[in-house]
């Protein structure tokens, strides 16, 4: 079994333009994020949804693809405890003595994580790759014997 919360597509508050006097709309958008605020900006792309992933399933497996781009190996922390996978991303800025006269500044610094339910893995056979800003994690599935047919008298 593999749970995980979905990412969240779409603008909420664009909702508001279309329909300026729902209310639970306006209350959803201001409060919807209370609890899933990393405490960045609401655009700034290092927020708890920013890790994107991909998850298939065949016989033997999970196959965890997570899209990380610009980020190194080193600034990548992977976790399995309590049936919880967790990725966790730090990016930490490099702060130089020489002075840089940006004109802007669009690299963005912090950490995110995203964490997903598994269960009936064998976690001690877990694999993880880090290529071309690609995380793939593969869980095998634990073996389990075919489920009996047990008949339950009716009395």
């Amino acid at each position: 079994m593999f749970g995980l919360t979905p990412y969240r597509r779409g603008r909420r508050d664009l909702d508001m333009i279309r329909e300026p006097w729902n209310f639970d709309k306006m209350f959803d958008v201001m409060l919807g994020d209370f609890y899933t605020d990393s405490g960045f900006p609401k655009y700034f792309p290092m927020d708890n949804s920013g890790i994107r992933v991909d998850i298939a399933e065949n016989d033997n497996e999970y196959i965890l693809e997570a899209e990380l781009p610009g980020v190194s190996k080193e600034d990548i922390k992977l976790e399995l405890k309590d049936d919880m996978l967790t990725i966790s991303v730090e990016r930490k800025e490099e702060v130089e003595e020489k002075k840089e006269n940006y004109i802007r500044r669009e690299r963005h610094f912090g950490s995110m994580c995203r964490s997903f339910y598994v269960d009936d893995i064998e976690q001690d056979n877990v694999k993880a790759k880090f290529e071309d800003g690609i995380l793939t994690v593969k869980l095998p599935k634990a073996e389990h014997s075919s489920p009996k047919n047990n008949q339950i008298p009716i009395e």
